[in-house]
């Protein structure tokens, strides 16, 4: 019973929130149960953080590879909690300056080195080795020349439009691109509905340790 209630509790209040969208009285209901759901997120992040530093404690403690970064985890999330307790996270605080000034140009910083990766996963997925990396290839170069100034400076008057590079590049992203967005939403949406239908009928139970 010990699994089977927090089940039970999650159907139905997943049953709640999908018939008040075709039974209007239970909005009020949906509501109440949406507010509870802030609540299991506030402590979900709470126990979430208890196992970060739990986890970590244990890598230093059995000095696995790395172990060191897991002391400056512990140690920032500490001192940016202190912080944020004592003298509050409002704007102008503490807390504040450390998140503007520290935080964002860290986070700026790990995306700015993403592009290195994105450059160098281009160059293996534009190498024209079959039909498809071929179509990927012109494609992206229509794209490319298409965005610039030169793909339409250099076109003479008496070129065909439809030929031209950025004519070309807008019905590339107003049909191909658009009509690939859609399908993976689609494709996305359905996954996330299986998943859900998975988790509320107790069959997929793979964060209760069970395959």
């Amino acid at each position: 019973m010990r699994r089977e209630l927090p089940m039970i509790l999650a159907f139905l209040a997943g049953l709640i929130i999908i018939m008040a969208f075709f039974i209007p009285a239970l909005t009020q209901v949906s509501a109440t149960v949406q507010n509870w759901f802030l609540v299991v997120v506030a402590f979900a992040i709470l126990v979430g953080g208890f196992n970060l530093l739990r986890m970590n404690y244990m890598k230093i403690r059995l000095r696995r590879p790395d172990w060191f970064y897991s002391v400056i985890l512990i140690i920032g999330m500490v001192f940016m909690m202190l912080i944020g307790i004592f003298f509050g996270i409002g704007q102008g605080t503490t807390f504040d300056w450390l998140f503007n000034f520290v935080l964002m140009p860290m986070s700026a910083t790990l995306f700015a080195l993403l592009a290195f990766f994105v450059a160098s996963a281009a160059y293996r997925a534009f190498r024209a080795r079959n039909s498809d990396a071929t179509l990927l290839l012109v494609a992206a170069f229509i794209v490319m020349i298409g965005q610039v100034p030169i793909g339409t400076f250099w076109v003479p008057k008496w070129w065909p439009f439809f030929l031209a590079p950025d004519w070309m590049k807008d019905k590339i992203m107003e049909i191909g691109n658009t009509a690939g967005q859609r399908a993976i939403m689609i494709g996305a949406s359905l996954g996330a509905v299986s998943m859900a239908l998975r988790v509320l009928l107790g069959i997929e139970r793979s964060y209760l340790g069970e395959e």
